[in-house]
């Protein structure tokens, strides 16, 4: 379903919806198999435990985000909870206005009372696969894909390649970012090409990191007959057989608690809050060996009892440039 306008959207809103929650997902859609996608699930999650409904709306272009949000706000929509770090300046502004209103941020920070902002600690979710990677590979070398070139998918990186260099010293990594605008987290073809250029210099797992561009990675590892690594959607079952595993962020999770009880100020989720996992299912089962997932237990263990620290890049990108 394409978005709506938001002439539609303020026709299609009649009094009844005036005290419903609303979702604005953002570039790529409801439907991108990968971030907004899983806030999608947590707010369906909501609707069939409760019966309610609720008000959305998907960016198309970067221009919508105040529009979006202020006529939410305008229309009594509560709690009103924007779908990635984009929407934060647009939310800051509209927050401010609708002080009563509260308003929730899913993978961003915007420091106000009436604002609940969650982020997930990816770094340590994407240490995880970095080891199972490593662990895997037959090469010694690896790729990362990146989408948009930000600092938050520098911090995917720099997670990935400490825990692939943890259990391979010598293992080498390739990475490249797709852009450096929002259209980055839409361009498989791009994804494509890029992971075939990793491939060629002996890749032979490669963990994806740039939303629906993403796609294009799979594809091009299934190609390939290469592995690959989704992220923040279990993406496992896109291409079984290809997939080693999937990063996931719990955004569905961020979202229901959302929607079920609201609580301003900032939560940082991470594997100890079962904010970000590694996906083992019927579609990789057979990939991840009980050996491999052994393993997978023990550092986990460890970065979640403080044993094994994971650098994060936006809190200190100088200490991943030493990992």
């Amino acid at each position: 379903m394409k978005a709506l306008t938001l002439a539609m959207l303020t026709a299609l809103m009649s009094p009844l919806a005036l005290a419903a929650p609303a979702v604005i997902f953002d570039m790529g859609g409801k439907f991108d198999k990968s971030f907004n996608e899983s806030a999608y699930r947590g707010v369906e999650k909501w609707k069939a435990e409760t019966g309610k409904s609720y008000l959305e709306f998907e960016i198309s272009n970067d221009t919508q985000r105040v529009q979006a949000l202020r006529r939410m706000a305008e229309r009594g929509a509560n709690p009103i909870i924007s779908i990635g770090f984009a929407q934060a300046s647009a939310l800051e502004q509209v927050a401010k206005q609708f002080p009563k209103t509260q308003f929730a941020i899913i993978d961003g920070v915007v420091n106000l009372p009436n604002v609940a902002s969650i982020t997930f600690k990816e770094h340590e979710g994407s240490y995880l696969v970095g080891a199972l990677a490593a662990m895997k590979s037959k090469t010694g070398k690896l790729g990362f894909v990146g989408g948009m070139d930000i600092p938050l998918i520098r911090k995917f990186q720099c997670g990935y390649e400490q825990g692939a260099r943890a259990a391979n010293p010598k293992v080498e990594v390739f990475s490249n970012m797709t852009g450096t605008t929002s259209s980055a987290w839409n361009d498989p073809s791009r994804g494509g090409e890029l992971a075939k250029a990793q491939f060629a210099k002996g890749v032979d797992v490669v963990f994806a990191a740039a939303g629906g561009t993403g796609t294009g990675v799979y594809q091009a590892a299934k190609d390939a007959g290469k592995f690959a690594i989704g992220v923040d959607s279990n993406q496992n079952h896109l291409q079984p057989g290809t997939m080693l595993t999937s990063m996931v962020k719990r955004v569905d999770v961020a979202v229901y608690n959302v929607l079920k009880g609201f609580k301003p100020g900032p939560q940082a989720l991470g594997l100890k809050e079962d904010g970000v996992m590694v996906a083992i299912d019927q579609h990789n089962d057979k990939l991840v060996t009980p050996d491999l997932r052994t393993k997978l237990d023990a550092i986990k263990g460890e970065i979640v009892s403080g044993k094994r620290p994971v650098a994060d890049f936006m809190a200190n990108p100088a200490d991943c440039a030493k990992k």
